[in-house]
């Protein structure tokens, strides 16, 4: 649960309470409002925590004593910034409408494996790239191997779907699941500099910087996205990173609505 400005209950005050026993002074009354998200912000700087002022699992767990050096800091982001010659607002924006929140599961069977989703119909595409016909592989497993997107099983379980697409060809399983906290295709891998499809998965298999580092690659191989980026036209980056029905899920209006909220809580904390 991600808890913000405007949230309100009894995870609210479990957070305020929290936040006064490591040192903040907040009011516990269940309202996330300005004074909460400013002992939020000031507990994420004090821990190298992404300083957003929102209390989602990361920020709980570090609170519960939860360390994990896996987790993106907000000197990546700043690093980010800089590579990329742009606002940290804006690269913050990107990171909270954009990203996943995590870049790995944590707990369960497959516990700090990097979050991915495979596409079935790249699988098919990317057989062909390797010279192998797709159709007997269709035929017998319509589910990893198919001429249209679906067949999506959720959360780590894509993980099986992959492997099992691994066992016809590994490089094409790789190229046809996007990965991390961006979500960015496999099938980038040589675009965006890696040495091989293996490569590519073994990076973002690390941490939440590497796959942050790979989105800074894929902005910085597409001009259109990088300008859009730099001059906050938001409906422009969401048109490209998101595709042409970015307006339904209203990406460019939440990007607008993150930058002004972030580069605010810059100048306050300045």
């Amino acid at each position: 649960m991600l808890l913000r400005q405007g949230s309100i209950g009894p995870s609210v005050t479990a957070l305020q309470r929290e936040l006064t026993a490591a040192g903040y002074s907040v009011s516990v009354d269940g309202h996330f409002g300005p004074q909460t998200e400013q002992a939020v912000r000031s507990y994420q700087r004090s821990q190298g925590l992404v300083t957003d002022g929102i209390a989602g699992p990361k920020t709980r767990a570090l609170l519960h004593g939860q360390k994990n050096e896996r987790l993106l800091r907000q000197i990546d982001l700043v690093d980010a910034a800089d590579r990329l010659n742009v606002e940290l607002a804006a690269v913050m924006a990107v990171n909270e409408v954009e990203s996943r929140g995590n870049g790995f599961h944590f707990g369960g069977p497959r516990n700090g494996v990097p979050i991915i989703l495979f596409e079935r119909h790249i699988m098919r595409r990317q057989l062909q790239h390797h010279g192998i016909n797709p159709l007997p592989y269709q035929r017998a497993q319509p589910d990893i191997v198919n001429g249209s997107p679906g067949g999506y099983v959720g959360g780590y379980r894509e993980h099986n779907r992959r492997e099992r697409a691994g066992e016809i060809h590994t490089a094409a399983s790789i190229e046809s699941a996007s990965w991390g906290l961006f979500q960015i295709m496999g099938f980038h891998w040589k675009r965006l500099g890696y040495e091989s499809a293996e490569n590519y998965a073994a990076d973002m298999a690390i941490n939440e910087a590497n796959q942050l580092g790979a989105f800074v690659r894929f902005v910085e191989k597409d001009k259109g996205i990088h300008a859009a980026l730099r001059r906050h036209d938001w409906a422009g980056f969401a048109s490209r990173y998101n595709g042409p029905n970015y307006a339904a899920n209203d990406y460019d209006t939440k990007l607008a609505a993150a930058y002004r909220r972030h580069d605010q809580g810059m100048r306050l904390a300045a």
